[in-house]
C-alpha cells in the first residue's frame, strides 16, 4: 500500500533520512521503533509532506504521494495523530473531531464517524461540550486518535502517542491499537515503548542516524537481543 524509496530529507542544509526504503502493507500494523534522534518523526513528517523530499519517492496504493501538500492527504486517505497530541485547546472536543472530517470528500461522513469516536472513546463522549484545553493527557490523546480517524483513513501514521501517560491509559491506548488493526486499517506507529509496539505489530524497522538497520516480522523480534545491540550498545 504504501512504499518509500530511498528516501532522503531533512531540515535546511541539515540531512536526516540517509536512502530509507519500507514497504508497509495493507491492513496491518507496522512500527518504527528506534533512540530519539534517529529520524522516526522525520519519516512521518515526509510522509505526509510536511518536510520535502531530497532524493527518492513515496507513493500510496500506487501513486505519488511526495508531491501532494499536506493539506490534500486527509482526502486523499492518509492522516497523521501528531506527538504531543496537538490539539485545539480553545475549541471544544467535539469542534476538533469536526476539523478531522474537514476535506469536502469526508464531510458527509462526519457524523457517524464522529459516533463511532463516541463509542470507541466513551470519555469523550462525556466531555463533548468541554474546552480541549481542560484534558487530562490520556484523554487528549485519545481525542487526538479520534480527530485522525474522522476521515476514515486507510493509512494512519501515530506518532508517539504513549509519550508521558500513566501505564494504564498506556494498555487502553494499546488496545484501541489492535481493534483498529483488527477492522483492517493500515497503521503506521512510531513508539518509544518498545515491548508494546513489537507486542502490537505485523512489521518492526529499527531506525538509527536516519537509516533503517533492521527489518523483521514482528514475530521474529528478540526484544532483548533488540535493546542490547541498538540501545545499550551506543
Amino acid at each position: 500500500m504504501l512504499e518509500i524509496s530511498n528516501v532522503r530529507a531533512g531540515y535546511g542544509v541539515i540531512n536526516v533520512l540517509w536512502d530509507v526504503s519500507m514497504s508497509v502493507p495493507a491492513g496491518q500494523l507496522t512500527t518504527i521503533i528506534g533512540p530519539n534522534g534517529a529520524g522516526k518523526t522525520t519519516l512521518l513528517r515526509a510522509i505526509m509532506g510536511l518536510i520535502p523530499l531530497s532524493q527518492g519517492g513515496i507513493a500510496f496504493e500506487g501513486d505519488a504521494l511526495d508531491k501532494l501538500p499536506t493539506w490534500d492527504m486527509p482526502g486523499r486517505g492518509v492522516a497523521m495523530i501528531p506527538e504531543g497530541r496537538m490539539v485545539f485547546k480553545d475549541m471544544t472536543v467535539e469542534e476538533n473531531l469536526f476539523l478531522g472530517a474537514f476535506p469536502k470528500s469526508r464531510r458527509a461522513g462526519a457524523s457517524a464517524n464522529c459516533e463511532r469516536a463516541y463509542q470507541m472513546f466513551p470519555r469523550l463522549k462525556e466531555r463533548r461540550r468541554q474546552l480541549a484545553g481542560m484534558l487530562s493527557g490520556g484523554e487528549a490523546q485519545m481525542l487526538a486518535m479520534a480527530r485522525g480517524l474522522m476521515s476514515d483513513p486507510k493509512l494512519l501514521l501515530i506518532d508517539e502517542p504513549s509519550l508521558g501517560l500513566a501505564p494504564v491509559i498506556v494498555n487502553e491506548l494499546f488496545d484501541t491499537l489492535r481493534r483498529l488493526k483488527e477492522e483492517g486499517r493500515t497503521i503506521v506507529l512510531v513508539e518509544q515503548n518498545t515491548h508494546k509496539a513489537v507486542g502490537v505489530a505485523d512489521h518492526v524497522h529499527l531506525m538509527q542516524s536516519g537509516k533503517l538497520v533492521m527489518s523483521q516480522a514482528a514475530r521474529d523480534v528478540d526484544i532483548k537481543a533488540l535493546q542490547e545491540r541498538y540501545f545499550f550498545s551506543h
